[in-house]
Order: C-alpha cells, then sequence, then structure tokens
C-alpha cells in the first residue's frame, strides 16, 4: 500500500490537492461556514431514521445557528456516530482528488453510508450505501467507528466488535472510488481485544488505536459488572504501518481504562501524542523512546467526586473527548459527567497546565439531585446552565475546533443508550450545540451566549446530534504526511 500520494507538492497551493500542505497553513484556511452533525433518534422513543443535518454556523448568514438541510438515511435505528472524509490532507500533493464524500459509519447497524458533499455542499446526497453483510462477510468485523482516508486513496474504518458482538478491534478497507469493501488492514488473527479509535503517522511507521468496550456490553448503557468481567478495554495498540502487524500492547492499567480518542500531535515529524481514557478521568501521553519501542504514561488527572444521589458513590469526570489545536500548542478535553471543558497548554508536553475551563451542564449541577460530598478540587456545584432561555441539559461531549483555533464547538449527546441512562432529560429534551469562544495568546475559555442549536425543535421531535465536521476538514480529520 503507498504510504504517500503519487504527486510530488507543488510550490504553491494552485493546483494542488485536497487540504492544507501543513498544520499551520490550515489554520490560516477560511472561516467555517457550515458543519455536518449526524443527528440520532435510536433510543430516543421516536420511530424515525437518523439524518445528517446541515447547520449554518456563519454569523453574517440570514439563518445563522439554524439547520438548512436534513438528509435522513433510508433505514431505522442505525446509530451514526463518527464521520470522515474519502480523501484529506493526506492527499494534498495529488491534483486527482477531492475532498467530495463524507464516510458516515453506524455503530450500531453495521452500515457505512457514502455521502455526496460536493455536489451541493449545503444539501448533501446519499452517493452509496455499504451493508452489514459486506463487514461480516469479508472481514468478520461489525460496528464501524472512525474513518480516515490513506495517502494511498482507500479509506480505513476501525471496528468494535464481531459481527456477535464480541469484543473485536479490526479494521476495515474501503477503495477510494467505489467504495467497495476491499477486505481487513490487519492480518488474520491479529485483531485487538477491542476496538474504538486509531491515527496513523506514516514517517515513523506506526498506528496507534486504542479500545472501548464489547458491543454487546455497551449496546444498552453501562454496567459497572460489565468492567469487572472484562468486557471494556484499556490498553493502546501499537501497529506497523507498512507491514500491518502488531507490534505490541500498552496496558494503560486501571487508571488507564477505556482509552477513547487518540490524537498525535498533528507536526507529522512528532513521535508523540495524548489519549483521553474515559473511567478514571485521565489523560495520558504516549510516546515513542530512545529504544524505538512505544510506552505511555500519565499527565493529565481529574480526580473522582464523592457524591449521593447518583449511580456510584464516587463520579469520575468521564473524559469522553479530546483534541489538539493545530500548532500543537492546546489540548482541550470534555467531562462529560462532572459537566465542564477544560484547556490545557501543552508546550511542555510532559507537564500539561490548565489554562481554562467552562460548565456547561453535567450532573452535578447545584439544582439537581446530586449533591458532592467531597471534591479534591474543591469547586462549588455548578448552577444550572441557560442560553437563550434553554436550560442545557446533559454535559459537554463532542468538541470540534476551528481551524484558526479560536472557536470551540461542542455537543452534548454521547451515545443514545448511554444518553438514555446518564441524561434522560436530554433524551426528552434534545441535545444542543454551543460554542466556545478560545483565548489563544493566553488560554481561557468563555461561552458565547449568542449561539445556540436547539436539535429539541427538530420537525420529527427533539433529536441527539453528535460528532462536529467541516466540509473543508478540520483537526481530529486531517493526518499529514
Amino acid at each position: 500500500m503507498s504510504l504517500t500520494c503519487c504527486c510530488v507538492f507543488s510550490a504553491s497551493c494552485s493546483g494542488c490537492g485536497p487540504g492544507y500542505r501543513s498544520p499551520l497553513d490550515a489554520m490560516k484556511g477560511p472561516r467555517e461556514e457550515i458543519v455536518y452533525l449526524p443527528c440520532i433518534y435510536r433510543n430516543t422513543g421516536i420511530q424515525k431514521p437518523d439524518y445528517l443535518a446541515t447547520v449554518d454556523v456563519d454569523p453574517k448568514s440570514p439563518t445563522y445557528c439554524q439547520v438548512i438541510h436534513r438528509l435522513p438515511m433510508p433505514n431505522l435505528r442505525d446509530e451514526l456516530h463518527h464521520s470522515g472524509w474519502n480523501t484529506c490532507s493526506s492527499c494534498f500533493g495529488d491534483t486527482s482528488k477531492k475532498r467530495n464524500r463524507l464516510i458516515l459509519p453506524s455503530l450500531i447497524s453495521s452500515r457505512v453510508y457514502v455521502v455526496d458533499v460536493g455536489t451541493n455542499p449545503r444539501a448533501p446526497e446519499i452517493h452509496k450505501t455499504v451493508e452489514p453483510v459486506d463487514l461480516y462477510w469479508k472481514c468478520g468485523l461489525a460496528n464501524p467507528h472512525t474513518s480516515h482516508c490513506l495517502g494511498s486513496g482507500q479509506i480505513m474504518i476501525s471496528c468494535l466488535g464481531d459481527p456477535t458482538g464480541n469484543g473485536k478491534g479490526g479494521f476495515i478497507l474501503l477503495d477510494g472510488e467505489t467504495f467497495e469493501v476491499v477486505g481487513n488492514w490487519e492480518h488474520p488473527g491479529e485483531a485487538a481485544p477491542f476496538g474504538y479509535d486509531f491515527w496513523y503517522q506514516p514517517r515513523h511507521n506506526v498506528m496507534i488505536s486504542t479500545e472501548w468496550g464489547a458491543p454487546k456490553a455497551l449496546a444498552d448503557g453501562f454496567n459497572p459488572a460489565h468492567l469487572k468481567e472484562g468486557h471494556y478495554g484499556r490498553s493502546l495498540h501499537v501497529w506497523d504501518w507498512t507491514t500491518h502487524r502488531k507490534l505490541q500492547t500498552i496496558d494503560l492499567g486501571e487508571e488507564g481504562a477505556i482509552p477513547l480518542e487518540v490524537r498525535f500531535l498533528h507536526d507529522p515529524s512528532a513521535t508523540e501524542g495524548y489519549v483521553g481514557c474515559a473511567l478514571q478521568g485521565t489523560v495520558f501521553r504516549f510516546y515513542r523512546t530512545e529504544k524505538g519501542d512505544w510506552a505511555a504514561e500519565k499527565v493529565i488527572g481529574v480526580p473522582s467526586k464523592k457524591v449521593e444521589g447518583w449511580m456510584l458513590p464516587e463520579m469520575s469526570g468521564l473524559i469522553t473527548d479530546i483534541l489538539i489545536s493545530l500548532d500543537d500548542r492546546f489540548l482541550y478535553f470534555s467531562n462529560w459527567l462532572h459537566g465542564d471543558i477544560r484547556q490545557y497548554d501543552i508546550t511542555d508536553r510532559r507537564k500539561p497546565k490548565m489554562v481554562g475551563q467552562v460548565f456547561l451542564g453535567g450532573s452535578i449541577v447545584s439544582d439537581g439531585p446530586v449533591k458532592v460530598l467531597q471534591d479534591p478540587e474543591n469547586q462549588p456545584q455548578p448552577p444550572p446552565r441557560v442560553i437563550k432561555g434553554r436550560r442545557v441539559y446533559g454535559g459537554p461531549q463532542m468538541l470540534q475546533l476551528s481551524l484558526d483555533g479560536r472557536r470551540l464547538y461542542v455537543t452534548t449527546s454521547l451515545f443514545s443508550s448511554w444518553d438514555k441512562q446518564f441524561y434522560p432529560d436530554m433524551v426528552k429534551e434534545g441535545s444542543l450545540m454551543m460554542q466556545i469562544d478560545v483565548n489563544t495568546i493566553s488560554g481561557g475559555l468563555a461561552l458565547n451566549e449568542n449561539f445556540l442549536v436547539d436539535f429539541g425543535k427538530e420537525p420529527d421531535g427533539p433529536v441527539l446530534a453528535h460528532e462536529v465536521r467541516y466540509p473543508g476538514g478540520d483537526c481530529t480529520s486531517d493526518i499529514w504526511l
């Protein structure tokens, strides 16, 4: 498999392929005007298909903060989740490539929808549907999650399990032109015990993947007993990018249970990155050692709070999403249960320094049923957050940063069955999309009180909106070679 595009990077952007020459060039890209979000009806009691929403985020537009188009899927209960591109900055040097298809894997149904966003970016249409049987029979995989385009022109999608609901961390390859299933990326018998996210760095011939849990355990909500029974992961897996061989498994221990989003630094020469571990509210830094193998160390820990009036006597922050600014200066993550977003200066890679924090809902709001008995950080229980008269139910979850790093978009839905379990009011009222103003000089986060997209007011009823994606690429989808 080719690791780079067939064209040599030209001296100017004229005549180049999709994306940007470098992460710093991307920071100079145009301001986002529309965004795409998958909207989920599974577990809401509304028997309607999930859909892809196009949202206007241009302050100069008359339809600012409105859903301007909805593309319904042809099936029920898919559970759209994350999305990716047919091509990205990994193909910047290839003038034959265009970023015109959005890849939409379905976490529960195992379908993969390919959406045409090139013909009319403001009103996308379905281009092709890859049926579950192709994943099952050709790859022995199910529950597709993260999609990344490759420099070869192919598309790679990580999977959580096998067709029977057991954990199996394998990867499927799609042809970048026909979108047919080509087969597995990994070698037979070398899939990881669990799957979730992945990020690759061809300059260092490495890919690192993470683990959530067995689909049959997590599909209907979180049961602490399943953790003790070994149905959730706690390891990083290191793969040889050229040979596709699994080289190493890094056990993060109990503090690293349920490692979700993995982010290399954007600088393609970097040999380090970060992973957010949900269960204990920790962030680990992974890095290549002097010996040439890989290791990990905990660099951030959000202490759990002792509580009453909740399902457990202690409540972790539950870090569910992290991202890194394109200049590799700031790291952001969301504590879905505690209800806050945190900003860290990571100039010193081993000693992140918190420089910003904002609360947006969560499970410990001052007028809620949960009482905090002991908080190692000595923070008061935050008041409920109300924006434009609308109370924020749920907590901050998926994050997306503007290319210039000044605007952080956040949505509140995690996964429909977990939403239903932890935030039933959000399922009833619909999720929200909010915007945080970012101080990129010294750090700092502040809610934009004039921005709100209320998915509780959708035509077919309240819906759960998940990951934010920009048409021109963003800091969680593009990889530089």
